[in-house]
């Protein structure tokens, strides 16, 4: 069967086109996604705005007429952050439905978290170690520790880059004094993670498509070749080229990032709370490792579905 897999994350909406074949075995027939913005100006009174109301109706529209093209007979939507903690959550719900025909499932944190995981079993090789993965989304961002048996602990934070951007509002570059306060709002709302690596010491980070993917575009265009990625399921970071983009982000204006090779315009800005946020995990938990997965939410979904869980 042919199944159409759409995640509505805060920031932009992707949509997953397979062929699931008897044996469980899957070919992507499409792939795309549409920067949407849910939370832009609204974020942190949990609305969706007119506006971005309007975006997402817009980009949905664009994915049906994908999903009708590829006859996708099966179609699975997942709302995550935005959607979630918004007040006119239902409203939207019901309008998506009515315009569009795309019945949307909203998740809670804790089954966003466990999508992640199975999307990262996907891509990368997990061991008998733990691994903290981490997923900064634009509303929120899921931490699971986990290893190949199974997750050891997960937990959902309302800490994605677009909230965070939203409340800090930083200057143009970050000051120092920006970065503390954000680093100090970060080990703040994350005290319930200090007793789970405690209980369960991990061995590397596992950065989650989104920004770390930008990362390791801005790495490939720097050191090595601009499509260092392209086609790979996982990489690993040189935690002194980390070191280094993480320098140039925080030092860089709104302009002098626009000019960074790797570096897609709806991160321009995001990007500098989120290398601030992983720069603060690697080092606060003496994270020594740092791997990056290309499948994320998406992908978990289609191995559940594969899996008689959808």
């Amino acid at each position: 069967m042919i199944v159409a897999i759409i995640d509505l994350g805060t920031n932009t909406f992707n949509l997953l086109i397979t062929e699931v074949f008897n044996d469980g075995v899957t070919s992507v027939v499409f792939q795309t996604k549409i920067p949407v913005m849910l939370g832009k100006e609204s974020i942190e009174d949990h609305i969706i705005s007119n506006a971005a109301m309007q975006r997402a109706l817009d980009a949905l529209k664009v994915f049906n007429d994908h999903i009708k093209k590829y006859k996708a007979t099966k179609v699975i939507a997942k709302a995550t952050s935005a959607i979630r903690e918004a007040s006119n959550q239902e409203y939207f719900t019901k309008k998506v439905l009515k315009e569009t025909g795309i019945k949307i499932d909203v998740i809670s944190g804790e089954e966003e978290a466990e999508y992640i995981y199975h999307g990262v079993c996907g891509a990368v090789v997990l061991n008998n170690s733990n691994s903290l993965m981490m997923d900064i989304g634009g509303g929120s961002t899921e931490f699971i520790i986990a290893n190949k048996s199974g997750i050891k602990w997960k937990r959902s934070f309302l800490l994605g880059a677009a909230r965070l951007l939203e409340r800090s509002k930083p200057s143009d570059p970050i000051t120092k004094e920006e970065i503390k306060k954000l680093e100090d709002h970060f080990r703040n709302e994350l005290k319930p993670m200090y007793p789970a690596l405690s209980e369960f010491p991990v061995a590397e980070l596992i950065g989650v498509a989104g920004v770390f993917e930008s990362l390791a575009e801005i790495i490939g265009h720097r050191h090595y070749f601009p499509e260092l990625i392209k086609g790979k399921t996982e990489y690993t970071f040189s935690l002194d080229e980390f070191e280094e983009v993480y320098q140039l982000i925080i030092k860089s204006t709104h302009q002098q990032r626009t000019q960074i090779k790797g570096l897609i315009a709806m991160r321009v800005d995001m990007i500098v709370v989120s290398t601030i946020f992983i720069h603060l995990i690697l080092k606060e938990f003496n994270i020594n490792k740092l791997r990056m997965s290309a499948y994320s939410l998406k992908e978990g979904v289609l191995r559940e579905l594969i899996h008689g869980k959808n």
